[in-house]
């Protein structure tokens, strides 16, 4: 069975990795048993054909998933994700059934699991090899498991395996605490609510972990559940019987798997109304009237583009529109240093920082395959990153808390190899393993493909909601006027977005200057040789084909990036010669031995100016708006939109569609538009 949670003395939110023990089981086959509870991962007879057996058959799956229609999501919730063994089984049938049946090319399957004990990366990759051995057709889905596999860190890790129209969740941490944090509640009625639609119960026998069976649990899954809801759980005993049936479910008891007599089957009844008038399943019902048919974006910088992509990526047919180009404005540079701000690891699970950079870097990375297919420069270039902590919050004995993959300190002497600084004491340090540099135009290329994003430029000037679409109005480079009509309309547009629509929050205008300068050869050998963060951040890299489409580059040539100024209150894009000088003076003066490397004249430098777009509490703003049904708005990112749009547009693609979010109920409050610190004008 599966990892199981408990409470004990730990700080809130550490994770600890699970410890793993090995025991010969029925058949002579070694089998890892959990050195916290003392049972076993999976059955001693076979694993595999139990979880079919429990998970798949008794939440009647193969049946279920086979009647989805199109754009129809499927959510399952996992009590413990264990080896991982249940999501294999039930992506293995999830592709198995997309293979038989067309009308599932467009539907989702939606899988959630939560784990207090995650198993370390190279204990999971030990078992699952050996799973692959005994269940060659799990293969296929082993590899790109163990590649997304997160760092074990608590709070929610969305792993997208997009060709497969699978979304898995992992929430690591108190399993009551996890789905009480999966937000069912919309501001507006238009927005669908998310439910549960099938329960796997599987965290270690109640006698050796009584906590996934607490009373706390069955609430949460009331909370989650409706009409039809199934659960399936190969245990028995007393509190699991009744803990579902005091939580509103029909209970069943059937044959067990293998020597088990009996398991248990759950499933939440309908309403007598519903039954008596003849109405057995209504979930399919229910999505063919949300039509996710026609969504407008507008504004195409970076959080408007991952709002497209996300939105086709669900079927939505996408219209992106910009008043002059994709990337014109500040998301349009050469490079964007991929890079969290971190935090304390007891705040890490309600951080967006560190959700959205470890989600940002799996998707970027996963984009690559696809860059590679197009013959296109890769989306992120990993290079690791190296935090000097000048402005830092967090310091190296905190840095010892993260798991060393995710962030760690490095000795002196590998800090001097790795960065090319000679001279500086580096002893306090925060190296970024998974860190890189993002190429904009890579990015943009990869997401104008697909398939159901449209882009066109117009200057919106009017957007007009009726109940059953929106307008919206404007004119292109040619001054010619034209109206669209989309059922959702996303105002995407940064500064600009309060001009489009009032009731989006006038934010504070920070002007951000990058500069960047050829080396010559002497001086490469001598400048910093992988991304710095100091008060401001230095990167080398190597142009690409297509980086001269918006910027002053050759490709195949060396650059170092610098950036950025920080001008507030100044919307002006020019380039200026005293801000080259300004990042050139940060450089030195975190690391003094470049003083004798930089150019002193700064009058050849290129540079990109854009508008941040910040808000009074730093966070973006993403959700509804207040008295709209179709209108919402994801802006203001700051500076940190590479690192912050994915997850953004995640969490907002899920609110308007029905599904639920990788974020908190308390995060997504803190981004609303229509929050408290946003309803006093900036002075």
């Amino acid at each position: 069975m599966s990892i199981a949670h408990h409470t004990n003395a730990e700080p809130l939110n550490t994770i600890t990795p699970a410890k793993v023990e090995w025991q010969m089981d029925d058949t002579g086959n070694m089998v890892p048993v959990s050195g916290e509870f003392g049972d076993v991962y999976f059955s001693h007879a076979d694993g595999l054909a139990e979880t079919r057996h429990v998970f798949l058959e008794h939440n009647q799956l193969p049946d279920r998933l086979a009647g989805l229609v199109p754009q129809q999501c499927f959510t399952i919730a996992e009590l413990g994700f264990g080896t991982g063994l249940n999501l294999l089984a039930t992506w293995q049938l999830w592709r198995q059934l997309r293979n038989t049946y067309p009308q599932l090319a467009d539907a989702r399957l939606h899988f959630i699991t939560t784990e207090k004990f995650p198993i370390p990366l190279a204990d999971l990759t030990h078992i699952l090899a050996l799973w692959g051995q005994r269940a060659p057709e799990l293969v296929a889905l082993i590899e790109p498991l163990l590649a997304a596999y997160p760092p074990l860190i608590a709070g929610c890790h969305r792993l997208d395996f997009s060709y497969d129209n699978l979304t898995v969740d992992i929430w690591l941490g108190d399993a009551a605490q996890s789905l009480s944090k999966l937000a069912i509640e919309r501001s507006q009625q238009s927005a669908p609510q998310p439910h549960i639609d099938a329960w796997f119960l599987d965290g270690f026998a109640p006698s050796c972990n009584s906590t996934l069976w607490a009373d706390s649990i069955f609430t949460q899954m009331q909370r989650l559940s409706r009409p039809h809801t199934t659960a399936a759980t190969y245990s028995c005993a007393g509190i699991v019987k009744r803990g579902l049936k005091e939580h509103g479910f029909d209970i069943k008891k059937v044959k067990g798997f293998g020597r088990k007599r009996e398991m248990l089957t759950a499933i939440m009844p309908a309403p007598v109304s519903d039954e008596t008038s003849g109405h057995t399943d209504n979930r399919a019902a229910d999505h063919q009237a949300i039509d996710n048919g026609h969504s407008i974006v507008i504004g195409a910088g970076i959080s408007g583009l991952m709002m497209a992509w996300t939105l086709a990526n669900r079927g939505v047919q996408v219209t992106l529109l910009d008043k002059t180009a994709p990337l014109a404005g500040a998301s349009g540079n050469p490079r964007a240093l991929l890079a969290p701000k971190m935090t304390p690891i007891h705040h890490v699970d309600e951080h967006l920082h560190t959700i959205g950079y470890l989600y940002s870097s799996r998707l970027y990375r996963d984009l690559n395959q696809k860059a590679t297919q197009l013959n296109t420069a890769p989306v992120l270039e990993p290079t690791g990153a190296l935090d000097l902590l000048v402005k830092a919050n967090i310091g190296t004995e905190q840095i010892e808390d993260y798991p060393d993959e995710m962030a760690t300190t490095l000795p002196h002497e590998q800090v001097q190899n790795i960065s090319g600084i000679k001279e500086q004491d580096l002893s306090e340090n925060l190296y970024l393993p998974q860190s890189g540099l993002v190429n904009p135009q890579a990015l943009k290329t990869i997401i104008l493909t697909h398939p159901l994003i449209r882009f066109q430029q117009l200057e919106v000037s009017e957007i007009n909601e009726t109940e059953q679409q929106v307008c919206i109005e404007g004119s292109d480079q040619n001054q010619e006027t034209f109206s669209i009509l989309a059922d959702h309309v996303v105002i995407c547009a940064a500064f600009e977005s309060h001009q489009l629509d009032k009731r989006i929050f006038n934010c504070r205008k920070i002007r951000g200057q990058l500069s960047w300068f050829r080396p010559s050869l002497e001086q490469l050998m001598n400048l910093p040789r992988i991304p710095l963060k100091y008060s401001g951040y230095c990167a080398p890299f190597n142009a690409q084909a297509g980086d001269d489409n918006l910027n002053t580059v050759t490709a195949g040539k060396p650059y170092l990036l610098l950036g950025a100024s920080f001008i507030r209150n100044d919307i002006g894009t020019d380039i200026r010669d005293e801000e080259h000088q300004i990042s050139r003076d940060k450089l030195v003066a975190a690391i003094p031995e470049m003083e004798s490397i930089m150019p002193a004249d700064t009058s050849l430098w290129q540079g990109r100016a854009g508008i941040r777009t910040q808000t009074p509490d730093y966070h973006p703003i993403v959700g509804q708006l207040t008295n709209s049904q179709r209108i919402w708005t994801m802006s203001a990112m700051g500076a940190k939109g590479y690192a912050l749009a994915p997850i953004c547009a995640e969490a907002l693609a899920g609110t308007m569609l029905g599904s639920f979010a990788p974020l908190s109920n308390a995060m997504l409050a803190r981004l609303s538009p229509n929050r408290t610190r946003l309803q006093t004008p900036l002075t």
